[in-house]
């Protein structure tokens, strides 16, 4: 059925909202695809619809090849189940949580994977009922402190996420790779650009973890990829750890006056002139001190030393200490810790090492994996205003653990011997876990095996982020006019556009799009008879259909207009050539 503009719930604005950030935010407002209710929260609308349905059936169709079935769950959901897993409290305040009228405990899913194993659990009993591969496409909900850019970051959006259960490993490693590949099939199909990296499981839980990140300057995920291949979201990177060094002819750690030198850019300096040798930040133990605070509520310091010319990466910290909350220690867990001399904290003291003592501040203390055993350093002495110089980790301390939480650089090694990384922004899209026994353990999903014995299930969770993927592309396709879609996901074929002013431009056009609905195309015909040509060319411009027909002057004697927004070419047809290149 021909879409007709004259009865067609659309507003288009000529000006951009106000709060929109990026340029997807901006033209999707604009175009009349969304509209804002509140932060993070968009209603959807004709438009948006249809693109984000040609996506939806992209990603079924490769559901489907991939051996995966279709199900839906309520977005609202008991309490229990997510209590059982841990994720009530580990979720902290990103999730919805709301109450009944008879006071139970409800919450708006972030992801489902209690459900879909509780479903599994509550119908299977069998080996011989596995594998399984089951998926949905639904809205979630994640009370995201700051959302922002619109669709890329909202606290309601559409995702597609699949569960696989498998009896064995073995199982889980190829229902695992059957959805890593349809995902590679999915955003190839959608011409979207993306890079596989490893990546941390975060909440989710599991083993091995891979994201799908489009590589794109707003992006909000940093990570790395080395030219042998390696590829990591920089809170998966891992450090390449260095060989020991013999320290056998290593001097002893002296302890040196420091006035005045509480960053590493003054002891530097500081040390410069007074040492007969010249040290960089590179030679110095920067000490951080850290408050953890955990589930149950209690408050813990940690000591991580890393070396002076690095900075902590927040995320790279809080995946390391997940699921504590992780913040720079204040001044009160100073004030409760007089061991610790801000500005000249270290690892190893000269009472400390009279006493026999590992921790010269009585706090655990980490460290990065660069201090390794026979390094030597630069750091505090845990007296005001002086430092140690040839302090030796292995000899003059030990750490109570090697900790990742130093910023990535560009020109680090990649820990599979691949050569230096290379840093880049990138959007997640997609993200593939093997979960591994993790939610079916806590939810007692298990079966017989061949010998008729129980054994717990195996799982795999695979999540598309369906809203954001949309953005994304909107982001990618438009010029200073309007959005561009993809043939793949645009929301009609063909825009026909009346621009005589005379019936016969009218007529011809409802030929046209007549003969383009009959060829099985979209058509989106703009029949609005007191809207001027301009008014309408620049609607077809910023709704972004790629082919657009235009009919005005030359219609009395057959000739017509095509457009390709794409390209930009504007070629006079006549109907007939119109309608035949449109439709070969």
């Amino acid at each position: 059925m021909i879409t007709r503009l004259s009865n067609f719930f659309l507003r288009t604005l000529r000006e951009d909202p106000a709060a929109a950030e990026v340029t997807s935010h901006k033209l999707l407002i604009r175009a009349g695809y969304i509209r804002p209710q509140a932060a993070g929260i968009f209603a959807w609308l004709p438009l948006g619809l249809r693109v984000k349905a040609k996506i939806e059936t992209i990603i079924r169709e490769e559901m489907s090849n991939a051996g995966a079935q279709e199900v839906h769950f309520p977005a609202l959901m008991p309490r229990e189940a997510y209590e059982a897993t841990g994720r009530w409290e580990e979720y902290g305040d990103l999730l919805f949580r709301l109450n009944d009228r008879k006071g139970g405990d409800y919450l708006l899913a972030p992801t489902h994977e209690e459900a879909f194993t509780l479903l599994v659990k509550d119908l299977y009993s069998s080996y011989k009922d596995l594998p399984i591969t089951l998926y949905q496409i639904q809205d979630k909900y994640r009370d995201e402190a700051r959302p922002r850019a619109g669709l890329l970051r909202g606290r309601e959006f559409t995702m597609k996420d699949a569960y696989s259960f498998d009896a064995s490993d073995a199982g889980l490693d190829a229902s695992y790779q059957a959805q890593r590949d349809a995902y590679e099939r999915i955003f190839q199909r959608l011409g979207l650009e993306y890079a596989i990296v490893q990546a941390d499981a975060g909440a989710m839980g599991g083993s091995r973890s891979e994201e799908f990140l489009h590589p794109t300057p707003i992006g909000e995920d940093t990570f790395v990829r080395s030219e042998g291949g390696y590829a990591a979201n920089v809170e998966a990177f891992t450090t390449a750890i260095p060989a020991p060094i013999d320290w056998s002819d290593a001097p002893a750690a002296t302890i040196y006056d420091s006035p005045n030198t509480p960053t590493i850019e003054t002891l530097v300096a500081h040390t410069n002139t007074v040492l007969d040798e010249e040290v960089t930040a590179a030679d110095t133990l920067k000490n951080v001190v850290l408050a953890l605070t955990h589930l149950d509520g209690t408050r813990e310091l940690v000591v991580v030393g890393i070396p002076g010319d690095r900075e902590v990466d927040t995320k790279r910290a809080e995946v390391a200490f997940a699921p504590a909350e992780v913040e720079p220690a204040n001044d009160g867990d100073f004030a409760r810790h007089p061991l610790l001399v801000r500005g000249y904290i270290g690892p190893w003291s000269e009472q400390g090492a009279i006493l026999g003592e590992e921790s010269a501040t009585g706090i655990r203390y980490l460290v990065d994996p660069r201090v390794s055993e026979g390094t030597r350093w630069i750091t505090g002495a845990n007296i005001d205003q002086k430092h140690v110089h040839s302090v030796v980790a292995g000899r003059d301390f030990a750490a109570d653990g090697v900790v990742e939480i130093a910023n990535v650089r560009d020109g680090d090694e990649a820990p599979d011997g691949s050569g230096p990384v290379h840093l880049a922004r990138g959007m997640e899209i997609g993200h593939v876990f093997q979960l591994g026994r993790k939610y079916a353990d806590a939810l007692g999903l298990k079966v017989l095996d061949e010998n008729g014995k129980l054994t717990t299930v195996t799982m795999g969770s695979y999540g598309i982020g369906v809203t954001r993927i949309l953005a994304i592309i909107a982001e990618l396709n438009n010029d200073d006019k309007g959005l561009i879609w993809p043939s793949s996901v645009a929301p009609f074929d063909v825009h026909v556009v009346a621009a005589g002013r005379d019936q016969v431009a009218f007529d011809v056009a409802a030929d046209i799009a007549q003969q383009l609905e009959a060829a099985r195309l979209d058509v989106l015909y703009d029949d609005r008879v007191k809207v001027s040509p301009g008014v309408k060319f620049g609607d077809a411009e910023l709704v972004g259909v790629p082919k657009i027909v235009i009919v005005g002057r030359g219609a009395a004697e057959g000739q017509v207009e095509l457009w390709d927004r794409a390209t930009g070419e504007r070629d006079a047809l006549s109907v007939d050539e119109a309608i035949a290149r449109l439709t070969r």
